[in-house]
């Protein structure tokens, strides 16, 4: 999700949800403690210089359960954030301390902001020699209905 996604649903919004992928919500007392712009220059395994410019959103649970962030609150920190450090409209990543800090994908599923688990992956499958993935088939399908029983001289061993 771009920051001009989130900015187009908070103002339609009367609570501001966040939800695991395996359904358990961030408690409701959490704070957006940071809003930023992070930029990642790399190198992949291949060589490839690349760079890569994310929102970050961060998350924090406090021991202030009488705290809830509402959408004005939000929509005004990522005002504010544009304002001040320059941020564009770049696609957002959540940070979370679940059981270590998470990175996270942002998504909306029509009422709760969903953070989608990251998964690494290599940017450069051509040039370190990892071969693609083979397609499982069943047996059965490159048979189909054909009697599948060997018998001597039938041609099938």
């Amino acid at each position: 999700m771009k920051l001009s996604e989130i900015k187009s649903i908070l103002p339609e919004l009367e609570n501001v949800e966040f939800q695991l992928e395996n359904g358990t919500f961030v408690p409701e007392h959490f704070h957006v403690t940071e809003i930023g712009m992070v930029t990642k220059n790399f190198i992949d395994c291949g060589g490839v210089i690349r760079k890569e410019e994310k929102v970050n959103f961060q998350l924090w649970n406090a021991d202030d359960y009488e705290h809830r962030l509402k959408p004005g609150k939000l929509l005004h920190i990522i005002h504010l954030s544009e304002e001040k450090l320059g941020i564009g409209d770049f696609e957002i990543e959540v940070e979370y301390q679940d059981t270590t800090i998470g990175k996270y994908d942002l998504e909306f599923n029509g009422k709760n902001f969903i953070l989608k688990n990251k998964l690494t992956a290599c940017l450069a499958t051509d040039a370190c020699g990892i071969p693609p993935q083979k397609q499982k088939i069943s047996l059965n399908e490159l048979t189909g209905n054909q009697n599948t029983s060997c018998t001597p001289g039938g041609g099938c061993c």
